[in-house]
């Protein structure tokens, strides 16, 4: 791997001012020119094939039993129930997070390359929120009202499309940026912890040598634990974002309103369900994102010519 690079690595330090990032750190800037093209590339194929293993957990938000009465009255199908609206979100929601997380965190380096944990939860919130504003309410919110029409006894809505047609022929576009407070808090908590700790295992794993390369089952058991700890850290936010875009979201007057709601009628406990299956789907999900994403950005930067 080390030769595949030099002569990229050779192109870049002879150009005229050398290496910005100085020795040992040549191939950096390669990586940053690689900023929205990575994400793009690597936001086409990972969320369709995660999507696939994860939709079934996304149905079920209770383990076992939900698992059964799912399949026994609606076939093994109805454990993909919302795939569609699942996998058009996932594609450009990949692209926002990762090319805004690379943007802000190629402006946020030390003089030597590095982006240490501190930084690296900075730019994972605002990763977050960006996603949330330009992808994640309107696709989670037409998602969620999808998934809980087609559980209905008499579902409305034909397929994605014309769930989305009808969404805002009923209640215009506001219908589909509802909740969207407590998913800018849910999502730009969620991005922040989970490159947080990416941030500070990868920074553990490489110690001095900021080059050495991570071998992708390393990547993926860092993934996993960063979405654990996601899963922990903002569960509570989930359940209220997922409640204020339901179908019964006209119940609540506002994100707050809806959290309190939930806390004198149901209690603290409340915040925390689905944890369980939601541990399992999100843990194999950063997990498959981070190792794809890492994969496809040092192909890139192998076969990739700076000038």
């Amino acid at each position: 791997a080390g030769a595949a690079r030099a002569p990229a690595r050779a192109l870049w330090a002879a150009r005229p001012g050398g290496s910005r990032w100085g020795p040992g750190h040549q191939d950096l800037p390669s990586r940053a020119s690689l900023g929205l093209l990575g994400p793009v590339m690597r936001g086409v194929g990972a969320p369709a094939v995660l999507a696939w293993w994860v939709t079934p957990l996304f149905v079920c938000s209770a383990p076992g039993d939900c698992v059964k009465q799912t399949v026994r009255d609606h076939g093994v199908r109805g454990l993909y129930r919302g795939l569609s609206s699942l996998v058009y979100g996932s594609i450009p929601k990949a692209a926002v997070r990762f090319g805004m997380f690379e943007f802000l965190s190629n402006q946020m380096r030390d003089e030597q390359g590095k982006l240490d944990s501190t930084r690296g939860l900075v730019c994972g919130l605002g990763a977050g929120v960006a996603e949330a504003v330009v992808v994640v309410c309107p696709m989670e919110t037409v998602k969620v009202k999808f998934i809980h029409d087609q559980c209905s006894p008499q579902p409305k809505y034909r397929g994605f499309f014309h769930g989305v047609r009808e969404i805002v022929r009923e209640q215009g576009l506001k219908g589909t940026y509802q909740g969207l407070t407590a998913t800018v808090l849910k999502q730009g908590s969620n991005q922040a912890i989970r490159f947080f700790v990416m941030t500070s295992l990868k920074n553990w794993y490489k110690g001095d040598d900021p080059n050495k390369v991570i071998n992708p089952f390393v990547t993926g058991v860092f993934g996993a634990l960063a979405g654990a700890a996601s899963v922990f850290g903002n569960t509570p936010l989930d359940v209220v974002k997922t409640r204020m875009q339901g179908l019964e979201a006209h119940k609540y007057k506002s994100t707050w309103d809806c959290a309190y709601q939930i806390m004198k009628h149901e209690g603290p406990l409340a915040f925390y369900k689905g944890t369980v299956p939601r541990l399992g789907r999100v843990c194999l999900d950063v997990a498959i994102v981070f190792v794809i994403y890492d994969e496809v950005v040092k192909f890139l930067n192998k076969v990739w010519k700076t000038e």
